[in-house]
C-alpha cells in the first residue's frame, strides 16, 4: 500500500505543459501534453478535418499540432484517444506516420466495435478485438510520457470505452464532463448509462482538489469564449449538472435532456472510422472507400 501511494503521488506532482487546440467546426479540443524536462510529448484526441458535403478530408488541424511539436523540438511518446467519438473523424492514423507513437485507447472499444459493427453491418471489415490501436488501456494501467507518470482511469457512461488519462496534476477527462457552466456529457448513445456517468464522475472528482481537468469539448453558453480548462475543485463546486445532486437526481436530469438532443452531425462517419482506430473502411472494387449510412437505425 505505501509503495501504491508513493507512485500515485508521484503522478500527482509533476506539472505537465499543456496546449489545447479548440476545433470549431465540432467544438473538439486536442491537447499537446509536454513534459519540459524531457521534452517528450502526448496527443491526446487529435482531429481530422471532414468536409460532409464533400466527403473531402484535410489534416490542416492536425499539422497544426505537429507544428507545435516540431518548433520546441518534441518527441510524441504516445497518442491518446478518451474514446470513439460521434462529432469528428480522428486523425490518430496521420500523427502516428508523421511521429512514429503508438495510438492507445481504453480496452472496451472491443464493446463499441461489436455494437456498432452490426449497426453497420461491417462486422466482416472490423476488426473487433481492438487490433487497429497499439495499446489498450485498463483501469490502472500506467505509462510514462518521458519524466511524466501517467494513469488511467476508466471512466464509462458517455460511452463503455471511455477513460481518463491522469498525467501528472492534470486529468484529460474526454467526454465525462465539461466546463462548470455546461455540465455533462450525454448518455443515450448505445452502450451509454447515466448512472455509470455519474459514478466515473465521482472518480474524476476524488482526484485532489487542484487537480486540472481538461475537457474534450466547449459548447459555451452565453456568448462566452470558449475554454477547456478547469479544476476538480470548481468542477465540485460549480457544476450545473453535478453540483449537489445525489445519483437518481442526476440521472432523471440527464435521461430528460438526451431525449430532447439531436444526434451529432457527424456520427456515422465519424464512429465507422473511429472504431477503426482512424483506418478507411477496406476500398471497393474501384479503389475509393465508402462510408455506410444506415435509414432509420438511430
Amino acid at each position: 500500500m505505501a509503495a501504491e501511494n508513493e507512485r500515485l503521488c508521484a503522478i500527482m506532482t509533476s506539472h505537465p505543459d499543456v496546449t489545447g487546440f479548440f476545433d470549431p467546426a465540432t467544438a473538439t479540443v486536442t491537447y499537446l501534453v509536454a513534459d519540459p524536462a524531457t521534452r517528450r510529448a502526448a496527443i491526446i484526441d487529435p482531429v481530422l478535418d471532414y468536409q460532409p458535403n464533400s466527403g473531402r478530408t484535410s489534416t490542416a488541424s492536425a499539422d497544426a499540432v505537429l507544428a507545435a511539436v516540431r518548433a520546441p523540438g518534441l518527441t510524441v511518446d504516445w497518442i491518446l484517444e478518451t474514446h470513439v467519438h460521434a462529432d469528428h473523424l480522428t486523425a490518430a492514423p496521420h500523427m502516428k506516420k508523421a511521429t512514429g507513437a503508438p495510438v492507445g485507447i481504453g480496452a472496451e472499444i472491443v464493446k463499441v466495435q461489436k455494437v456498432f459493427g452490426g449497426m453497420f453491418n461491417n462486422m466482416d471489415s472490423v476488426a473487433a478485438d481492438g487490433r487497429d490501436f497499439d495499446r489498450l488501456f485498463r483501469d490502472g494501467d500506467t505509462f510514462a510520457i518521458g519524466g511524466l507518470a501517467a494513469r488511467v482511469m476508466h471512466t464509462p457512461g458517455h460511452t463503455p470505452a471511455c477513460v481518463t488519462y491522469v498525467i501528472g496534476d492534470a486529468a484529460f477527462v474526454g467526454d465525462t464532463i465539461f466546463m462548470p457552466d455546461y455540465g455533462s456529457a450525454r448518455c443515450d448513445f448505445p452502450g451509454g448509462d447515466a448512472a455509470t456517468l455519474y459514478r466515473s464522475v465521482q472518480k474524476i472528482l476524488s482526484l485532489p482538489e487542484t487537480t486540472r481537468i481538461f475537457v474534450g469539448h466547449d459548447y459555451p453558453p452565453n456568448g462566452r469564449a470558449a475554454a477547456w480548462e478547469t479544476t476538480v475543485k470548481a468542477e465540485k463546486q460549480g457544476n450545473i449538472h453535478i453540483g449537489g445532486k445525489s445519483e437518481a437526481e442526476f440521472v432523471a436530469m440527464r435521461t430528460a435532456r438526451d431525449k430532447t438532443l439531436s444526434l451529432p452531425n457527424l456520427i456515422l462517419p465519424s464512429v465507422q472510422i473511429n472504431m477503426r482506430g482512424g483506418k478507411w473502411p477496406p476500398a471497393e472494387a474501384n479503389g475509393v472507400s465508402y462510408i455506410k449510412l444506415p435509414l432509420n437505425v438511430f
